[in-house]
């Protein structure tokens, strides 16, 4: 416990300070981040049956999080996202001459990484360019939000926890839990509002929501995952946490669902 909790400051002052620290720190940061969350997604689903092209599905990813990064700080005309499709083309094509046994299996998990991982991270940095220029409020409030719904999971099924959410997938997460997460981060988003503003209190309280119910969703389809594949975490970069794709397992499916939000009611 004392080893997750240090590198659980630890990482947590990390992210901050990427977050506070402009749009090309932040940019260069998440999108080293969500390369890394796409390696170990590889790493766990390889086999002899799926072998996903790890070379040109992490290229993919880069140029797709370098290109949108700056279209999004008006460093790039939209245009040149045309540039990932030769990347899309090139994963069919290798496959030609690797004479897989199964090699759309290896094509779907490729593709399926950069679905799963990059994607979702892409979409969460967008959250900083949602007004045009870069604002720190929004990817720091969610991250806030993240947090405070796993803390506030962790407390209440700890104490309370007697009524299983899905004890098929996650023996552990309980109803009581998930209810701690959504009052606590509900509280957080309120405090939001009242100290950053930028968003109305409704839409912090609804993104506060949106991130307790997709994220634990999302955490749970990682579980999901793991257990088809037998594995217990993603890796071990972080000491007492697994690997990064195990932190982010939340920010997965709640990012996208966030980002949605605020895009279709502004």
């Amino acid at each position: 416990m004392k080893t997750r909790a240090i590198t659980g400051v630890i990482f947590v002052a990390v992210m901050i300070a990427a977050t506070l620290l402009g749009a090309y720190v932040y940019s260069i940061f998440f999108t080293l981040l969500s390369t890394w969350c796409l390696y170990e997604f590889y790493g766990i689903v390889s086999s002899e049956e799926r072998a996903p092209n790890k070379v040109i599905g992490i290229a993919l990813a880069l140029v797709l999080f370098v290109l949108g990064s700056l279209i999004s700080m008006d460093l790039l005309a939209v245009k040149f996202l045309a540039l990932i499709i030769p990347f899309i083309s090139t994963t069919y094509i290798i496959s030609l001459f690797q004479k897989r046994a199964f090699p759309f299996n290896d094509i779907a998990y490729t593709f399926l990484g950069i679905a799963y991982v990059t994607l979702p991270f892409f979409l969460f940095s967008k959250l900083g360019f949602m007004q045009g220029a870069f604002n720190y409020v929004l990817p720091l409030g969610f991250l806030i939000l993240l947090w405070t719904n796993d803390t506030g999971a962790y407390l209440a099924g700890r104490s309370f926890g007697k009524r299983k959410l899905f004890e098929r997938i996650s023996p552990k997460k309980t109803w009581e839990g998930f209810f701690g997460g959504l009052i606590l981060a509900i509280v957080a988003a309120v405090n939001l509002e009242k100290y950053f503003g930028y968003l109305p209190l409704w839409q912090w309280v609804s993104i506060a929501a949106i991130i307790s119910i997709v994220g634990t969703l999302g955490d749970l389809v990682e579980s999901m995952l793991k257990r088809s594949l037998h594995v217990k975490d993603s890796g071990n970069i972080l000491p007492g946490h697994g690997g990064f794709l195990d932190r982010f397992d939340g920010l997965l499916l709640a990012a996208p669902m966030v980002y949605v939000f605020l895009i279709l009611i502004n």
